[in-house]
């Protein structure tokens, strides 16, 4: 069991700011130039608690760019935070992938990132009239290996409107590759 200072100190560390409210009010009743500074320092320190934050959602995108397809619990263990952390900061990141190249999806109750590589691949394959068979043949060296992914690639571009319509369809392909 911990002790008792300890539990003290991070319960303190995680009410610092209703504590320095609490103190500003005080100090209001004796003199208001000194709680005018307190709450310039106060809201000086709120503000400088968000950067630390900033600087992890930074440094996972730049982590996850070295990686074709990466799982949210290998982010955790690189990362050495709880799965819950990294998979908020996946669906903060995930929210607005219209924009982006590279995709986020959640699927097996984990969140998947695709580089843009893999992406721009997927789009070339799926553009050409390829079944989810052969797209999946053609996209082994980029670490997909289901159906239910691509599946779930393809049904995120298209609800996010970067995926255009097909060049050819499925069923003109397979003709042409039967008379080939």
């Amino acid at each position: 069991m911990p002790k008792k200072y300890i539990v003290i100190a991070k319960t303190i560390g995680r009410k610092w700011f209703l504590i320095l409210v609490f103190i500003i009010i005080i100090i209001v009743i004796y003199s208001r130039i000194a709680a005018i500074w307190m709450s310039g320092i106060t809201l000086v320190l709120f503000i400088l608690s968000y950067i630390p934050k900033l600087f992890f959602k930074n440094k996972i995108h730049k982590f996850m760019k070295k990686f074709y397809k990466i799982e949210d619990e290998i982010i955790a263990r690189k990362f050495k935070k709880r799965i819950e952390i990294i998979r908020d900061e996946l669906f903060e990141l995930s929210q607005n992938q219209e924009k982006k190249k590279s995709l986020i999806v959640f699927l097996n109750k984990q969140y998947i990132f695709y580089h843009e590589e893999t992406i721009a691949k997927f789009s070339e394959v799926y553009n050409k009239g390829f079944s989810e068979k052969e797209i999946l043949d053609n996209l082994k060296e980029y670490k997909i290996t289901t159906r239910a992914e691509i599946k779930i690639i393809k049904e995120s571009l298209i609800k996010l409107n970067r995926l255009s319509d097909r060049e050819i369809s499925v069923k003109e392909h397979k003709e042409e590759q039967r008379f080939l």
